[in-house]
């Protein structure tokens, strides 16, 4: 057995796992700081982009229930478009910011 190998690698995992620990340090000091109301900014920006279609969903319907009525309720039908399609919006809103955060964190561990 060598166990003096075996201890050189140790200290050598060790250091490692040092240096890993001290880059990911240096990556958040550097990162600027998002505040409590960033936060807030990024809950509004997703609630209005599900809230405008779907209110602008309903007033066209009740505008078409009045003007063409029909046996479906023009109303209900536009709500519920514009809720998909304010979510679909939102969805992909949250997935850019996903992708654009996961590159600026891959960009500081290079």
């Amino acid at each position: 057995m060598d166990t003096n190998g075996e201890g050189k690698k140790k200290v050598k995992d060790f250091i490692e796992e040092v240096e890993s620990k001290e880059r990911q340090m240096m990556n958040a000091r550097e990162e600027e700081k998002k505040s409590v109301w960033a936060g807030f900014g990024t809950f509004g920006m997703v609630g209005w982009s599900v809230t405008v279609p779907t209110i602008l969903g309903a007033m066209l319907g009740m505008s078409l229930d009045v003007r063409y009525p029909q046996t479906f309720s023009w109303t209900l039908t536009l709500l519920i478009a514009g809720l998909f399609i304010g979510c679909a919006i939102a969805w992909q809103w949250i997935d850019k910011e996903n992708k654009s955060m996961h590159e600026h964190k891959k960009k500081k561990d290079e």
